[in-house]
């Protein structure tokens, strides 16, 4: 019986294996850059649900819902925000009926793709009531977990588990994207990536994207003795 205790101490104690990219497999399965990832939940939920099950096949132990761009500004740009709480919904219902009783599914939430105050001309409030708004469908479709993914800015990827804490209880995953020499893409090092991460409400922090296993290895190796989180 998949649990949120079980899944804690398996984040806390031992492995949790994830799928790979759904960007890249949506790609290598003919779906053009040009298109909305995102909305391929409503119009072809078929394909979305062949890439969690060969995930799940690969020996995934969480799969992740399509659903990482999936709020008003992103969505905005495919004319496609008035269908924001049906394909964030539709992701997570796909995902959790692929998954079974033995996978858990996270629902995937990405940056908002915009500058927020006082880099930009969103406030914080705004961009709040933005990742509530891309949250509250996922928790609706049953998603076990929320990973916030490949953020840049600290204090936006503090701004979004703020928004899931409000919402939920379920687990965290926070995780920023760091450049090749291991600073993030605004040239902060490790040391202080860290000390940020450790500020926002998230059960389990950590880096991805952008680079490969190596440098991440590298930051990790670098990191590991600052924080007590996994």
């Amino acid at each position: 019986m998949l649990s949120k205790e079980l899944l804690l101490d398996k984040i806390q104690n031992g492995i949790l294996l994830f799928d790979g990219g759904m960007g890249t497999e949506l790609y290598n399965r003919g779906v053009f850059i040009n298109k909305c990832f995102d909305e391929i939940n409503i119009t072809n939920p078929t394909l979305i649900r062949q890439i969690h099950q060969d995930y799940i096949n690969a020996g995934a132990d969480v799969i992740e819902t399509n659903t990482f761009g999936a709020n008003r500004y992103k969505l905005t740009k495919y004319q496609l925000s008035d269908k924001l709480y049906e394909i964030n919904y539709q992701g997570a219902k796909i995902a959790k009926e692929t998954a079974g009783e033995h996978t858990w599914v996270a629902g995937s939430v990405g940056p908002l793709g915009i500058k927020i105050e006082p880099l930009g001309p969103t406030s914080r409030q705004e961009a709040k009531e933005a990742f509530a708004e891309h949250i509250k469908p996922l928790l609706d479709g049953g998603v076990d977990l929320l990973i916030f993914e490949t953020f840049i800015y600290p204090e936006e990827l503090m701004i979004a588990t703020d928004a899931a804490r409000v919402l939920c209880d379920l687990p965290i995953i926070a995780e920023m994207t760091i450049d090749e020499d291991g600073t993030s893409l605004t040239g902060a090092d490790p040391e202080f990536i860290i000390k940020q991460l450790e500020h926002c409400k998230a059960d389990a922090i950590g880096i991805n994207s952008t680079v490969g296993p190596q440098v991440m290895l590298r930051w990790l190796e670098r990191v590991r003795n600052l924080t007590e989180k996994p």
